[in-house]
């Protein structure tokens, strides 16, 4: 009798595997295509490279140990599936990020909110184009997804000298732009 109830158990299990699945995909969709759009800049390159890098996931979904580390293990295969992009294609193109398919508004905030977060959003990217593709990928990776700056050199394929050099640079990039920006609002303002 117990052979005869096997296919079914294979089955429900097969069905609580994919549910997981799907629900590990979106849960971490939107902070994953993020990430890999602020590394390579464009919105098509990021739709491909996000989906590869979920097909990456769940083809090495054994490796992960540690249920509690899956987001960081997730952001590591990532942002190393966008970097290997960036070596195998250099430069990509610019895109405005207003023409992302999904909203990333709060369904909760009101229109004024999602206008100012917009616009801050905006901002922000609009800062990260200073920077070169090298200073931006180090900055992402140690100042967003908190990768320690060993695991950022190994993401690199470079020292961890010049990593801490390549932060050091953006964050100096990125607060001269900030600086301006403001200056430039101050003189607006008069």
């Amino acid at each position: 009798m117990s052979q005869q109830g096997a296919p079914s158990e294979i089955r429900a299990n097969l069905a609580a595997s994919q549910e997981l699945q799907n629900r590990f995909i979106s849960e971490n969709l939107r902070r994953v295509f993020l990430l890999i759009y602020r590394i390579v800049q464009n919105v098509d390159d990021a739709q491909d490279l996000t989906q590869e890098a979920f097909i990456k996931a769940l083809q090495r979904q054994e490796q992960l140990k540690d249920a509690d580390k899956a987001a960081h293990w997730l952001s590591r295969i990532a942002s190393n599936t966008a970097i290997d992009f960036l070596r195998r294609n250099g430069r990509v193109n610019f895109c405005e990020i207003d023409t992302l398919v999904e909203p990333l508004s709060e369904p909760s905030e009101s229109p004024e909110e999602a206008v100012l977060r917009s616009e801050h959003r905006a901002y922000l990217e609009q800062g990260l184009t200073v920077l070169t593709e090298r200073e931006r990928t180090a900055l992402l990776l140690r100042d967003v997804e908190g990768l320690p700056a060993d695991e950022v050199a190994e993401h690199m394929n470079c020292s961890k000298a010049t990593v801490r050099s390549h932060i050091a640079n953006a964050r100096i990039k990125f607060k001269r732009y900030i600086e301006r920006n403001r200056r430039s609002a101050g003189r607006k303002k008069v």
